[in-house]
């Protein structure tokens, strides 16, 4: 994203962490009137995540699972499930829409919703933070027309009443700093994990697998418009790809020893892909 010029200086989307003011960008760092300064990273991010509060020394994905996110996510096996995120975007933006995505990842769905924007004549100011360091160096990288950085989505670096399209794909749900960010009227996309999301894959990895748990849940301050399933089936035909999903699951983490050599004795695997994007309004 290039940064919006006003009285000829140039804005960062962001506001400083540390005391809210507006950030100047300059070519290789951001400032405040307060004289906090944040250099940028050689990929193009800015880290807006103050030590304190951090909870470890590289908080968020790992360089592995952003390395596996990237692999699996370029081969198109959720393709469907952005294509209806950026229908939906494209439906509720206005003609030049601020759009915040809470826990971008390596940017593959807020690239996503930019292309679609652009490709319907909008002019989107996106912009893209994630507690990950090594997700964003990949989605700074890759994806130029977005501005992006490390922070925490409980405490934004973000303007009150700032974004009229928020986007939130399996990341925490920091619903007081939403509010606080989305304008009166703004929409909320909400994705998570329908009940069967990954069954096979769970079937392989442990003895009892468990349905994920799907809930309708009205949040103060929202309005729910609907509910989109978006569910279909795919054939992972290697181990490349099955390691891949496996790895950049938290299931990579709690698996034992047993059932991730299961899944690694596979030549292919069928899994089902199941989520729900939960659309609300911001009340106005």
């Amino acid at each position: 994203m290039e940064p919006v010029n006003h009285k000829s200086t140039l804005l960062s989307f962001f506001r400083c962490p540390l005391c809210a003011g507006p950030l100047c960008v300059e070519s290789h760092s951001l400032h405040c009137p307060s004289r906090h300064a944040f250099d940028k990273a050689k990929e193009g991010y800015v880290n807006l995540l103050p030590v304190a509060q951090k909870h470890s020394r590289a908080p968020g994905d790992d360089k592995g699972m952003a390395a596996a996110r990237r692999a699996f996510l370029e081969k198109g096996w959720y393709a469907p499930l952005r294509d209806e995120i950026c229908a939906l975007a494209v439906g509720a933006a206005g003609p030049a829409p601020v759009v915040l995505d809470a826990g971008c990842g390596e940017g593959y769905y807020t690239a996503g919703v930019r292309e679609a924007l652009l490709a319907v004549r909008k002019q989107p100011t996106l912009a893209g933070v994630d507690i990950s360091k090594f997700s964003l160096q990949r989605a700074a990288r890759r994806y130029a027309g977005v501005e992006f950085a490390v922070a925490s989505v409980y405490r934004l670096p973000v303007g009150d009443r700032t974004v009229d399209l928020l986007l939130n794909v399996f990341s925490p749900l920091a619903l007081d700093e939403f509010r606080r960010v989305l304008r009166p009227g703004g929409s909320y996309l909400y994705v998570v994990p329908a009940a069967r999301h990954l069954w096979e894959l769970k079937e392989v990895l442990y003895d009892r697998p468990y349905l994920n748990e799907e809930k309708e849940t009205p949040y103060e301050g929202f309005v729910y418009e609907k509910i989109v399933p978006v569910s279909y089936q795919i054939h992972l035909p290697g181990q490349e790809d099955i390691h891949a999903l496996f790895q950049m699951t938290p299931y990579y983490w709690k698996t034992g020893k047993e059932g991730a050599a299961r899944l690694e004795a596979l030549d292919c695997l069928d899994c089902r892909i199941d989520f729900r994007i939960h659309v609300f309004r911001r009340e106005e």
